[in-house]
């Protein structure tokens, strides 16, 4: 069994060549980085929000994130310089491809009434940002012991100069996305 790069090194450079009319292998659009975010509102209140947090996205990613700390303050959020946010982790290499692999094949797939991820998500540089509302759609998460159901953010960074690049690139890896 193939994993997920060497069946993209194999079958979809190719494709992706003859997509986008580019002959060189090196202009083809590469995935840079996938960073999952998590921003805790209740972190302010709830100290073990973040842990709990924490832990369930190193379970999900199998890489320990790091917390995020708020830049300044906020008197109307009640929000002081240095309190603890969030919680952020950026994969690369082998454990983003890992992840991609899971998330197109079970986690998208499980969540309910799902009809595909919409292509307003592209922000025009190469990236693509999907939410996901509740992290007990990834499989490693045991329903029994998540606290609350809170939402993750993904960003995909990739080295397309524009939307069509990163959608074709996307498309290729098997990202359902919508067709208009």
């Amino acid at each position: 069994m193939q994993n997920f790069y060497q069946q993209f090194q194999k079958e979809g450079i190719a494709k992706l060549k003859k997509e986008l009319g580019l002959k060189n292998t090196l202009a083809l659009p590469k995935l840079l980085k996938i960073v999952i975010n998590v921003s805790l509102g209740e972190a302010l209140t709830n100290k073990n929000a973040i842990e709990h947090t924490v832990k369930q996205i190193a379970v999900i990613t199998g890489q320990k994130p790091i917390v995020t700390h708020a830049k300044r303050d906020i008197s109307s959020f009640k929000l002081r310089k240095g309190d603890a946010i969030g919680v952020k982790v950026t994969l690369r290499g082998s454990r983003m491809y890992d992840f991609l692999e899971k998330l197109i094949k079970i986690t998208l797939p499980r969540i309910r009434d799902f009809r595909g991820l919409p292509l307003s998500s592209f922000d025009g540089k190469g990236n693509y940002t999907l939410g996901i509302s509740e992290q007990i759609v990834f499989p490693e998460i045991e329903y029994s012991e998540v606290d609350k159901a809170r939402g993750l953010e993904i960003s995909i960074v990739t080295t397309g100069r524009d939307k069509n690049q990163t959608r074709k690139l996307l498309e290729i890896f098997g990202l359902p996305l919508v067709k208009n």
